[in-house]
């Protein structure tokens, strides 16, 4: 993975308002989303909120360091509303 590449891209999501950040906000979002990333650190309130976002049929990533890349330091969870945006960041995580 990419990091810087996975960094600029999700910046690129922030400035674009295509990111719902934080778990309260997601547990209760009823609009579309296309992908869903998480903290390998993240705790059982977060890992629930991400067990329910799956029933939903979203894709979910576990990632290190996500509030670092963020630069939101007590970042755990974001979602992506962008589709493109979305299919490109999860081919950076997923590339070999």
């Amino acid at each position: 993975m990419q990091i810087d590449k996975l960094k600029s891209y999700l910046n690129i999501c922030k400035k674009a308002n295509y990111l719902v950040i934080g778990g309260e906000k997601l547990e209760n979002y009823k609009h579309k989303l296309y992908l869903v990333l998480y903290d390998k650190s993240s705790q059982k309130n977060t890992l629930k909120i991400v067990e329910k976002i799956k029933t939903r049929n979203i894709t979910t990533l576990q990632i290190e360091n996500l509030g670092k890349i963020l630069d939101i330091d007590t970042c755990k969870i974001v979602g992506i509303k962008n589709k493109n945006l979305s299919e490109i960041i999860n081919n950076i995580i997923n590339e070999n």
